[in-house]
């Protein structure tokens, strides 16, 4: 598949899914998120870079961290998505951070720019995502430290035929390779081979809760990354691809909701 075609699927697709982002998703990735920020350990003071990073939910948890004396700096692909990011931090009033469009594979910043790097649940869309743990290595200060969460192993994520849901209806291609970089030692050897000394592994296994159906729905079609071609679905794709996706995860069906298993692999090194 053709990156650059690859890359406009995202940005238009992100673009698509900002406006919902948060209410689907905000409590399901609290965990790797949390996870993420935790092996950070970040202190007041220093200079960060979150990359893919959507609407700012680590954005910000990260400027409270680093406090006044210190910085965030928010990059994602999608314009949508920093502009929700942006006007969220003024309507909260966060001056130590800001954001911008950026690719995760092709970072305008120098060596040693950052004290840390954070990559939370962005990596599964880049065409490459070896050559963005290698531009998150560059751009550090030597001792900074670079944290990444992805998705886990298809096999552990009980959402995971979304895509081939989709993907029946219209040859999309959103997400190829989705699952290649949380599988086995993947992410760790692609922090090696940036050059990450330290390395420290985490697999956690979470639930996706969800109080019925339709929020289910919408957070696999709306969302998330199918969002692009979800909105060139007729109203009968929809209905037929809602109940494909409602039998996929009807394992994990309790009353009128659903608790679907996932896995997170967070990743963390030194400069």
């Amino acid at each position: 598949m053709d990156a650059r075609f690859q890359k406009r699927v995202q940005r238009y697709g992100w673009d698509k899914a900002a406006a919902h982002y948060e209410r689907s998703w905000q409590a399901q990735l609290d965990p790797a998120q949390t996870a993420l920020l935790e092996m950070a350990g970040l202190v007041p003071g220093e200079r960060v870079l979150d990359v893919a990073c959507g609407t700012g939910l680590v954005t910000f948890r990260a400027a409270e961290a680093v406090g006044t004396a210190g910085s965030v700096l928010g990059t994602d692909i999608s314009e949508e998505m920093v502009a929700v990011a942006r006007k969220l931090a003024e309507a909260r009033a966060i001056a130590n951070c800001r954001f911008e469009r950026m690719d995760a594979e092709a970072l305008t910043f120098q060596s040693g720019d950052f004290e840390a790097a954070l990559c939370a649940l962005g990596l599964m869309y880049a065409p490459d995502p070896e050559r963005a743990v290698a531009e998150m290595y560059r751009v550090l200060a030597p001792g900074g430290r670079c944290v990444s969460a992805v998705w886990g192993e298809r096999r552990n994520c009980g959402w995971a035929e979304i895509f081939p849901i989709v993907d029946a209806r219209v040859q999309s291609e959103v997400c190829p390779m989705f699952f290649r970089i949380g599988t086995g030692d993947c992410l760790e050897r692609a922090y090696a081979a940036a050059g990450f000394k330290s390395i420290r592994v985490r697999r956690l296994r979470a639930t996706l809760d969800y109080a019925n159906a339709e929020e289910a729905c919408e957070a696999a079609f709306v969302g998330g990354p199918v969002a692009l071609a979800y909105s060139r679905f007729t109203e009968t794709m929809k209905v037929e691809a809602h109940a494909d996706y409602l039998a996929s995860i009807e394992a994990y069906r309790i009353g009128d909701g659903y608790a679907v298993p996932g896995e997170f692999v967070i990743v963390a090194g030194t400069k």
